[in-house]
């Protein structure tokens, strides 16, 4: 199934009450209207380029979260989600993968998407430990093959299909 928009360098639909993550990579959009708030730079990970949670009574219960640059040697989609994919992590249950075509830069739209789920650690203000999450990671190489990982987790059943699929057709390459 492809995703996403077409033409040239056409960015994505984010839907209404939604926000954006903008980097220098890649923008996806993010629920606000849902509870999802951007993460200041000075509380993510280093790793992370921008990241939206959604906190329900102190306990992380969504995340969008854009990486940048993260592996070495990476040169298209291919590469990229391979890379992306052996940070799911063990113990999770890996489901779907497919390509997608997302929106932006010509040169740069063809991405992989890794559906999975896994189980919270209940470590660092995320559900109790054992709570089954739903995962996607979106990975590709922007237009200057900077490769790129945009990873939505939740709680399992709290995002539909449909939700996941709006996540993934959010995003525009630069």
């Amino acid at each position: 199934m492809l995703l996403g928009g077409c033409g040239g360098t056409d960015a994505a639909a984010v839907p209404d009450g939604w926000g954006t993550l903008d980097t220098r990579s890649v923008s996806v959009g993010y629920p606000e209207d849902e509870g999802y708030a951007p993460q200041p730079a000075s509380a993510r990970g280093k790793g992370n380029a921008a990241v939206a949670l959604k906190v329900e009574k102190g306990t992380r219960t969504g995340m969008v979260s854009v990486q940048l640059d993260f592996a070495t040697g990476v040169s298209d989609a291919g590469e990229a989600a391979a890379a992306a994919g052996a940070g799911i992590g063990l113990g999770a249950t890996r489901g779907d993968t497919r390509d997608v075509r997302l929106a932006g830069e010509e040169s740069a739209r063809e991405a992989r998407r890794i559906d999975y789920e896994f189980t919270s650690t209940g470590e660092d203000s995320t559900p109790a430990k054992g709570t089954r999450m739903t995962g996607v990671v979106v990975a590709g190489v922007d237009s200057k093959d900077v490769p790129f990982a945009i990873r939505i987790n939740a709680l399992k059943d709290a995002l539909s299909s449909a939700d996941l699929d709006a996540f993934v057709s959010s995003i525009t390459i630069k």
